[in-house]
């Protein structure tokens, strides 16, 4: 049995990122998160480190703006997995640096789960932020750095909960809104499962320079779809409302930020059907579940379960 890979994540205690470490723990791997002194001491954080101690996770000091301590701890791992946040993906560049100043990095993972960038219709605020990522691709290629792309498609803890309802805090039972005419496929993920695939490709030879799609059968729904086993499980029928295309993007002009990212991916997703439509080509991409037959992803319909 080959040596597993030492898996450095940065952005390891955010929500992504959270999931990712875990998974890389116990899937045996040597585990080291970057962290900010200010981050083992945040009382909000408490929680994640304590669990992370507790699956041996090793802590690295060292800051995404010091250059000089994300060399060091690049030096100690063999694979980086990025999982910033929003407002910190356009300086993965200061990664990307660091993994060539590095020179013994076996593949690099930058800040992606959810769109394939590289294949989206969106409108602002959302094509910007898509538009930073693929950028970071280019960078990525440009510095001959080996990587894999992981598109996630939807985090099923951000959407099924309420199955995308706005201001909602449980899913409907009498009334739902469904964004464009319902029939556009997406693809929802529970977050461990997205975790445990990532984690799956970091030593895999199909995954390198690829786009690693998790896009299994069972959790791709139209919203329509998704509507009726909601109905289904609860035994009730909803009363449905559809947003036009027209109405929608007067809704992004009009909406503040961060409403107005969250609705423009929801355009992108539900109305241009972003996740679903393309055909997955070998010379770009591959599909988690037909690659990790043995992974028991939960399903959209077990998700919801726990809301009837």
């Amino acid at each position: 049995m080959a040596e597993k890979s030492k898996i450095l994540v940065i952005g390891g205690t955010g929500y992504i990122g959270k999931f990712i470490v875990e998974a890389s723990a116990k899937a045996g791997h040597p585990t080291f998160v970057l962290v900010r002194e200010a981050t083992l001491s945040n009382p909000a954080k408490s929680n994640t480190v304590d669990t992370f101690k507790t699956l041996g996770v090793n802590f690295l000091h060292g800051d995404l703006y010091d250059h000089e301590s994300l060399v060091k701890a690049i030096k100690q791992v063999d694979v980086v997995i990025s999982t910033v946040g929003h407002a910190q993906l356009v300086d993965q560049d200061k990664i990307i640096a660091a993994i060539k100043e590095a020179g013994n990095v076996k593949r690099f993972f930058p800040s992606e789960f959810g769109n394939d960038v590289d294949r989206v219709h969106a409108v602002e605020p959302a094509k910007t932020a898509f538009a930073t990522k693929a950028k970071i691709r280019r960078a990525v290629e440009a510095q001959g750095i080996p990587y894999t792309y992981v598109s996630s498609n939807f985090f099923a803890g951000y959407f099924l909960p309420t199955l995308s309802q706005p201001a909602a805090t449980a899913p409907p039972r009498d009334k739902v809104i469904i964004l464009g005419d319902g029939n556009a496929k997406a693809v929802f993920n529970k977050e461990d499962d997205i975790g445990t695939y990532t984690i799956k490709a970091v030593d895999d030879p199909r995954t390198l320079n690829k786009i690693l799609y998790i896009r299994p059968p069972l959790n791709t729904y139209s919203f329509n779809d998704l509507v009726s086993l909601w109905e289904k499980k609860i035994g009730r029928t909803l009363e449905r409302s559809y947003v036009s295309e027209e109405q929608l993007l007067k809704n992004i002009q009009e909406a503040a930020v961060p409403l107005n990212v969250i609705l423009s991916i929801r355009h992108s997703v539900f109305v241009k059907g972003d996740h679903t439509n393309f055909e997955i080509e070998p010379s770009f991409g591959v599909e988690a579940s037909e690659l990790y037959p043995d992974v028991k992803y939960t399903t959209v319909e077990e998700y919801l379960d726990q809301f009837v």
